[in-house]
C-alpha cells in the first residue's frame, strides 16, 4: 500500500487507535457541486438489513468531476473525503474491504481505468474497487440495487442513463456544458446570463433577469457581468444562479419562463433517447421498467 502524492492526508492512521476487527466499506457520490463519502460496516445480506442502515461516518468535500476542476484537484478531493470518513469512523485503510466510487465525469472505460489505477496505489491489494458514473448509483439506489430502468439526474450537470434486464446500457447528455447539457443547472444559468447580455446589447428582449442577477451578484451594470463570468467560469458557480431564474419565471418573466421550458424539454428528450435506444417500453409501449429522477 502506497501513500500516493498526498501522503500527509493519511497521517491520522499513525496517531489513532483503530478498531482492527471491524471491516468497513466506503461509498462515494461525486459530483460537480459536492462529493459525499460514507463509511459503513460490512453486513450480511442473509439477514434483514437494518433501517436505517448503520453509517459510521459521513464526510463532504467539493467537486470531484475531473472535467470541471482537472484531474489533480479531483483526485485530491476524492482522497481527502475518503480519509476524512475513515478518520471520523475510527478506521483506517487496512479495515476497508471495498470502495465504490460513483463519480460524474466517468464517461468512458479509460476514465474508469485511470481512477482504478490511482485507487490501487492508495488501498491494499485485497480491497475490491468499483468505479462507475454517478447516474448508475442513482438508478441502483432507486431500484434497491436492480439495474433495470432509466434514471435522470439534473443538477449542475445532467445525464440520463438506462439499463435493460439483460445488462445492455445507454446514456444521453452528460457531456458537459461545452457540448450542450442544456437541461442542467449550468445550462439554465448560462442561458440566463446570455439573455442579460443580449438584452443589454439590444439583440434580445428586456428581461427581469437583468436587474435580479445584477443585484444578486452585487454588480451595477451588465458590462460587469462579463468580468464576473470569466473570473471563475466553474460549472457550480454559474449553476448557483438557477434559483434567480426560477424566481423570475414565477414572477412572470417571459424570458426566464422560456429558458425553463426549454430545459424541461431537453431533459425529456434525454430520457426519451435512452428509452428508445434500449427499447425499454417494448412493442406497443407496454413493458414495465423503473424511472428515477434526481433533481438537485
Amino acid at each position: 500500500m502506497k501513500r500516493y502524492r498526498n501522503g500527509e492526508i493519511w497521517d491520522f492512521e499513525h496517531e489513532m487507535a483503530v478498531a482492527t476487527n471491524r471491516q468497513v466499506i466506503l461509498g462515494l457520490d461525486g459530483g460537480t457541486t459536492s462529493t459525499v463519502c460514507i463509511c459503513m460496516p460490512i453486513m450480511s445480506f442473509s439477514d434483514a438489513l437494518p433501517d436505517p442502515l448503520p453509517v459510521l461516518a459521513r464526510a463532504v468535500a467539493g467537486c470531484s468531476n475531473h472535467n470541471s476542476v482537472g484531474e489533480t484537484a479531483a483526485r485530491e478531493t476524492l482522497e481527502q473525503v475518503m480519509a476524512d470518513a475513515l478518520s471520523k469512523s475510527g478506521s483506517n485503510r487496512s479495515a476497508v474491504r471495498a470502495v465504490c466510487l460513483a463519480v460524474s465525469g466517468v464517461n468512458h472505460p479509460t476514465d474508469q481505468q485511470r481512477i482504478l489505477t490511482w485507487l490501487r496505489d492508495i488501498f491494499p491489494s485485497h480491497v475490491k474497487l468499483y468505479v462507475r458514473n454517478d447516474a448508475v448509483a442513482a438508478l441502483a439506489s432507486g431500484t434497491i440495487g436492480k439495474l433495470h430502468g432509466c434514471v435522470l439526474i439534473a443538477g449542475t450537470g445532467t445525464i440520463a442513463y438506462g439499463f435493460t434486464e439483460d445488462g445492455r446500457e445507454a446514456r444521453a447528455a452528460g457531456a458537459g456544458p461545452v457540448l450542450g447539457d442544456w437541461g442542467s443547472g449550468y445550462g439554465i444559468a448560462a442561458l440566463a446570463l446570455t439573455a442579460v447580455i443580449r438584452a443589454h446589447d439590444g439583440r434580445g428582449p428586456q428581461t427581469m433577469l437583468t436587474s435580479t442577477i445584477l443585484q444578486t451578484l452585487g454588480l451595477s451594470s451588465a458590462d460587469e457581468l462579463i468580468g464576473w463570468t470569466y473570473a471563475d467560469p466553474s460549472w457550480a458557480r454559474i449553476a448557483a444562479l438557477v434559483p434567480v431564474v426560477v424566481s423570475c419565471a414565477e414572477a412572470g418573466d417571459e424570458v426566464a419562463n422560456k429558458i425553463l421550458k426549454e430545459a424541461v424539454e431537453e431533459l425529456a428528450l434525454s430520457v426519451k433517447a435512452v428509452v428508445q435506444k434500449l427499447g425499454l417500453c417494448g412493442e406497443g409501449g407496454t413493458s414495465s421498467w423503473s424511472s428515477i429522477a434526481s433533481l438537485e
